[in-house]
């Protein structure tokens, strides 16, 4: 993990697993999918001794930029989300909010990402791999021994693909193509769910 501090909350409604990643040279700070409450994500940024620069989207379902506007907000860090996927983060009738009945505050991105695109935190940087067809826009960052795929890989699942914009066919070619032809030591930290590696899913994920 290259020392990469690396925290991870459970927040929202689904419990999304909202991760903090940090640079303990720089003290700076990413948040990969702020989908519920964010004073305990504040809190622990502050028990950390982070400052929150920027803030990524895995994609743009309702539980996993739920916090997005409220964190924003909070620490004026610029919210990033693949092109494909930005128009869910500003217009609700687009996630599956609308069909849950919630309600949420919408919250324009500020950079559009690009598979081979970067995100910097600190002295640390991670690579955006495309990974559709959970949504057309979904991504998995990748760096530092570490995958962070959304709502594309769980341990033993995938992503489901019956939503608006969901695919199957296309989850399983990002899978073959992009996911599992990564490192099988790689730790992998999913969008909901316990962490896994490359290695283990390659062998039990009754998906792949």
């Amino acid at each position: 993990m290259d020392d990469v501090i690396l925290a991870v909350l459970p927040l929202g409604l689904f419990q999304t697993n909202c991760y903090l990643v940090g640079c303990p040279q720089t003290r700076e700070a990413m948040v990969l999918d702020p989908g519920g409450e964010v004073p305990p994500l504040l809190a622990r940024a502050q028990e950390l001794g982070l400052t929150i620069r920027q803030i990524v989207n895995t994609h743009g379902h309702f539980d996993h930029i739920g916090g997005n506007a409220a964190l924003v907000r909070a620490t004026g860090a610029p919210l990033a989300v693949h092109e494909l996927d930005a128009p869910l983060l500003y217009a609700p009738q687009y996630d599956f909010s609308v069909l849950l009945g919630l309600q949420r505050e919408p919250c324009r991105p500020d950079r559009l990402l690009h598979d081979g695109d970067t995100v910097a935190v600190g002295t640390f940087s991670f690579q955006v791999l495309h990974t559709p067809g959970h949504t057309p826009g979904g991504i998995c960052l990748l760096g530092h021994g570490l995958l962070f795929s959304g709502d594309t890989l769980f341990n033993q699942g995938v992503g489901r693909t019956d939503l608006p914009g969901g695919d199957m066919e296309t989850l399983l070619r990002s899978l073959e193509e992009v996911v599992l032809t990564l490192d099988e030591t790689l730790v992998v930290y999913p969008g909901h769910g316990p962490r896994t590696t490359i290695g283990y899913e390659k062998r039990y994920n009754p998906f792949l």
